[in-house]
């Protein structure tokens, strides 16, 4: 649960729905399976995973809920096989040596319809978390265009209740790019409060040749390292461990990746695999979060707000 977290602010003024309304909007978007002809379909799925479960589940004064996507694609070489099959069938019964342009978008057309019955799905799951107390928003995703796609579903679902509440949704803005607070804790061996540096990262140059050096299960307290960003080359990401609790890989788009919670924070969790497990999965990853973020932004010198400093 939560492997990675893109990192939104959400408007100070957001309150949460009441529950039921916001289980009946969601359920007028829940995931549906794509139909024969159906290529891509998008909805609600429940967090705990089982098609009974509800949709929206209560954590510690927000909510957590789970976004579904399939889309069964068709591979281009299988529909240039069948276009170019028709082509010469085509050419063998009229006798015509070329083809115009709109009977070929014609057998493609075909072809796609033959096809799409046929092809494979591919599932993807994303969780969110709305932080109400602390007006965080967090995504499971470790690209924007994935974070960008459930958020935008999210205000949809949230507009859909009888009253949808106000919510403004931007990416968590910090004063130090990640990329510069990364460099300066490598040349200044010195990692921020609250947090140690570990043994792997990734230096790229920015120009078009992008060399990138990568260190895996290495030191990066050594005189190399701070060459190598001396030199031209930036930080892209870094691994790290927050206050003995839960090890991270930072991206310099301040994305997080590879959330691991340690023995630590887990010592004495019951893994009984029941029900109850789902709540207290949930219960300790955003406990974990709401103190981790802000030790996070502290350490990329706080944060920045829409038009200024906060």
């Amino acid at each position: 649960m939560f492997k990675n977290a893109t990192l939104f602010r959400i408007s100070p003024d957001f309150a949460l729905p009441d529950l039921a309304d916001v289980q009946e909007a969601f359920s007028r978007l829940k995931y549906v399976p794509c139909g024969p002809q159906q290529e891509y379909s998008l909805g609600w799925g429940p967090p705990r995973g089982k098609a009974t479960d509800p949709l929206v589940e209560p954590v510690a004064g927000g909510l957590i809920m789970r976004l579904r996507s399939e889309s069964r694609p068709i591979p281009a070489s299988a529909i240039k096989q069948v276009v170019d099959a028709a082509i010469e069938k085509h050419k063998q019964e009229t006798g015509h040596e070329r083809v115009g342009a709109k009977m070929k978008k014609m057998f493609r057309e075909e072809a796609v319809i033959s096809l799409q019955p046929r092809a494979f799905s591919r599932y993807s799951d994303t969780l969110l978390w709305i932080d109400a107390k602390n007006k965080f928003l967090v995504v499971d995703a470790a690209s924007f265009s994935r974070s960008d796609t459930v958020i935008t579903f999210l205000i949809e679902s949230l507009a859909a209740l009888p009253v949808p509440p106000e919510i403004l949704v931007r990416p968590l803005q910090t004063m130090m790019s990640a990329t510069a607070a990364m460099a300066h804790w490598l040349v200044s061996t010195e990692a921020p409060n609250q947090f140690t540096v570990d043994r792997d990262c990734e230096l790229k140059t920015p120009d078009e040749q992008k060399s990138s050096v990568r260190y895996s299960n290495h030191t990066l307290e050594i005189d190399q390292v701070a060459e190598h960003i001396r030199s031209g080359k930036v930080p892209k990401k870094l691994a790290m461990t927050w206050n003995d609790r839960v090890s991270l890989v930072l991206f310099h788009t301040g994305q997080v990746s590879k959330i691991k919670l340690h023995l630590v924070v887990l010592d004495g969790v019951d893994g009984s695999g029941d029900d109850d497990e789902f709540d207290t999965d949930a219960a300790i990853i955003t406990g974990e979060l709401s103190a981790l973020i802000p030790d996070l932004i502290n350490a990329l010198g706080g944060e920045l707000a829409e038009g200024g400093d906060l």
